[in-house]
């Protein structure tokens, strides 16, 4: 199975740029149009998160025009940036997804189970997983204790190193992390969130952060310094299980000089 993880899209109403810098629809564009390029078609996208900017009615509307242009399915996870019940219009010819509440599901179609944990709080850019959340998780991965099973969630469980991101990261994740490691199936976290690929062993597994379409968060390792962004590179990740194990590629956008033979 081949999975395309687009993350942090951050759609804007048409003609407006995102930060008023970059134009993160056209960029949204391009990723789809590399996808489609692959030389094997993806079976799923998964999109992980801040589809959009400021939660709006119409960015919702910008956002389901541009990813109409996928010609392969996908599912879709909010993000800090989304506002929930706005998302939840805008997607429900979504079936997978709760007419209500938090916007947990699963999604068994695939060879690998798809497992979507919200853990964004309303009205705050940092990430938790109250003890509901985490009932409803304990339920879902003990019906299927052996399919190989991804967990899908916006902000990362783990400390990067980047001061003013570690802020905003998924707070208190010990017991989500307790809980996780009871079980042997899961093959990886997938996160977004940070604008940059990263990865970590956590909870008798792996998380893989995706980069955005958009822009790249600056790598700032000091404790005392200020939040930075490049408008590049951009990205994508690519989850290939070959039924032994999870394979995981970043995908680099932009126009680079070659192929060139290893001859």
């Amino acid at each position: 199975m081949l999975i395309a993880q687009l993350s942090d899209l951050h759609v804007r109403p048409r003609g407006v740029l995102y930060q008023g810098v970059v134009d993160s629809n056209r960029m949204l564009s391009e990723a789809i149009s590399h996808v489609h390029s692959l030389d094997r078609r993806p079976d799923l996208v998964l999109v992980t998160g801040d589809v959009v900017d400021h939660g709006r009615v119409e960015e919702y509307s910008m956002a389901r025009e541009l990813l109409a242009e996928l010609s392969i399915p996908y599912l879709v996870i909010p993000g800090n940036h989304d506002h929930r019940e706005n998302f939840r219009a805008a997607f429900a010819d979504h079936a997978y997804l709760p007419k209500q509440g938090s916007i947990h599901y699963v999604v068994d179609d695939y060879p690998v189970r798809i497992v979507a944990l919200d853990v964004c709080v309303p009205s705050e850019h940092h990430g938790a997983v109250p003890l509901l959340a985490l009932e409803w998780l304990r339920s879902v991965l003990a019906s299927e204790r052996h399919k190989p099973t991804l967990l899908v969630m916006h902000h990362p469980p783990f400390v990067s190193g980047i001061p003013y991101l570690d802020e905003y990261r998924c707070r208190e994740p010990e017991a989500l992390a307790s809980l996780l490691s009871e079980f042997d199936n899961i093959e990886g976290v997938l996160c977004g969130h940070v604008h940059r690929s990263m990865s970590r062993r956590w909870a008798r597994t792996v998380v893989h952060s995706c980069p955005s379409t958009t822009t790249e968060i600056a790598l700032q390792l000091h404790p005392q310094a200020e939040p930075r962004s490049f408008a590049g590179p951009r990205g994508y990740l690519l989850h290939l299980w070959n039924g032994e194990g999870l394979v995981t590629h970043t995908i680099h956008l932009g126009e680079f000089a070659g192929p060139y033979p290893f001859a």
